[in-house]
């Protein structure tokens, strides 16, 4: 008879509940950890920041979400839903391709309502300790607060999985003179409207997606923008069509005297120092006696980025990898965990799981890719996605999801404005419509 573990979700963003449905449908009984009020995760956008705009600080008051008002999608809508569930067009809601964050929000509560999710949330529970006690038993320990009071409760269960998203601990770069550099140092964790940025001279330090769209919507307001990145393809120049955007190599040292010197050789006086620099995996609530560590931003060792052998299959880890459909991977994830723990597929042997492992850090090591992107997919999301599905009993995710992540992609990093505003539709559209005809004559 399959064995259902009674489990602990941590976190009711996409991630949880996509986790939380599975297990549901698994017949296992689930408890989902929200720290907040409401379903959605980063999704849920807090005019609110935290205490010390850099996020450095331990100590500082922490605000969960990242989204700043401006916020659009990257990917498009027809590949940000879940494998049977679409991110479908409301008649009342943002129906462009790429929609705003209030328009995800909207898919996170019908999907959550659809299935009967929020009950099974626990709001204002935010989960301080995960230990192992004893074979096969966690203790979650997690506190709320009602009025002036802090009430601490403890709880047992045979698995846990982790799903507290990875958008809220920055990760910010070491910078020569930075400790006596008098400008306001902040990250896009903490940026949320342009105005605070009014006729200041502005550096952002990335040359992702954040870095992108945030330049261009700060860039409204302030003096001058100017954008500077490590990758070898930037191109030191004035942004086309933007009077007061630049780009630059590397910041290389910053003085007292407000001075920011650049790799290539130019320098400016700037007011602001802004870090779209990523983020990095954070489990402060974790307790597994050195057997899950974070070096490098590689949580390991964890099999498929899920499963620590040593603890499988009782703790799980959802939505780590990067680099991908994320939606698609974090349900495929959860499929698969859930399939795992009703006992209806089995892992490897831990000896097994740890080899695969290992050989993965040894191919990553070969082919020249640095520690800190172990989670991404290298271009190897279809094989990742097609193993997962394989092992949820479903079919192989459609060539068209793939065309169109890699062409949004490509987008993306096309440095185009208004990229999202002009995505072929009608091109995609008949893209879809063949494979549909394709699939039905199969």
């Amino acid at each position: 008879m399959p064995r259902q573990r009674r489990t602990a979700v941590i976190g009711a963003g996409i991630a949880g509940l996509a986790m939380a449905r599975e297990l549901h449908r698994e017949g296992i009984e689930v408890v989902v950890f929200e720290k907040g009020d409401d379903l959605g995760g980063t999704w849920n956008y807090d005019p609110r920041i935290d205490s010390d705009p850099t996020g450095l600080e331990p100590t500082r008051e922490v605000v969960h979400s990242s989204v700043y008002l401006s916020l659009r999608t990257n990917l498009p809508r027809q590949i940000m839903g879940f494998v049977d569930y679409p991110f479908r067009e409301d008649e009342d809601g943002d129906r462009r391709t790429f929609p705003g964050h209030k328009e995800v929000l909207r898919f996170v509560k019908e999907f959550a309502e659809e299935f009967g999710l929020r009950g099974l949330v626990r709001f204002g529970s935010e989960v301080v300790r995960v230990e192992r006690v004893g074979t096969g038993l966690w203790l979650v320990e997690w506190k709320t607060k009602r009025s002036e009071e802090v009430l601490v409760s403890k709880e047992m269960f045979e698995a846990v999985v982790v799903c507290n998203g990875h958008f809220t601990q920055p990760r910010v770069p070491t910078i020569p003179g930075i400790e006596k550099w008098p400008g306001y140092q902040i990250h896009s964790h903490n940026y949320r409207v342009p105005e605070t940025f009014r006729d200041k001279v502005v550096v952002i330090i990335g040359f992702a997606a954040s870095a992108f769209d945030i330049s261009r919507d700060v860039a409204k307001v302030a003096k001058e923008v100017h954008v500077a990145s490590r990758s070898s393809e930037v191109m030191v120049m004035k942004v086309p069509n933007h009077d007061n955007i630049w780009q630059h190599k590397m910041v290389k040292y910053v003085t007292e005297e407000s001075l920011v010197a650049f790799e290539d050789g130019s320098s400016i006086h700037a007011d602001v120092m802004f870090y779209c620099t990523g983020y990095t995996y954070h489990f402060p609530f974790l307790e597994t006696n050195g057997i899950v560590t974070i070096e490098d931003n590689r949580v390991g060792p964890l099999y498929k980025h899920v499963f620590p052998p040593s603890l499988a299959p009782s703790l799980s880890f959802i939505g780590l990898t990067e680099k991908d459909i994320i939606f698609q991977m974090t349900d495929l994830q959860c499929k698969w965990v859930a399939r795992v723990l009703s006992g209806k597929v089995q892992l490897p042997s831990e000896k097994e799981m740890m080899a695969s492992v290992e050989e993965y850090y040894q191919q990553m090591e070969k082919n020249g890719y640095p520690k800190h992107t172990t989670h991404h997919l290298h271009f190897k999301e279809v094989e990742y996605c097609n193993w997962l599905a394989a092992e949820a009993g479903l079919p192989p995710v459609e060539d068209w999801k793939e065309r169109m992540y890699v062409e949004s992609i490509k987008s993306v990093f096309s440095m185009k404005d208004n990229y999202r505003d002009q995505w072929d539709d009608a091109y995609w559209d008949a893209i879809i419509k063949e494979a549909s005809l394709s699939k039905c004559r199969i």
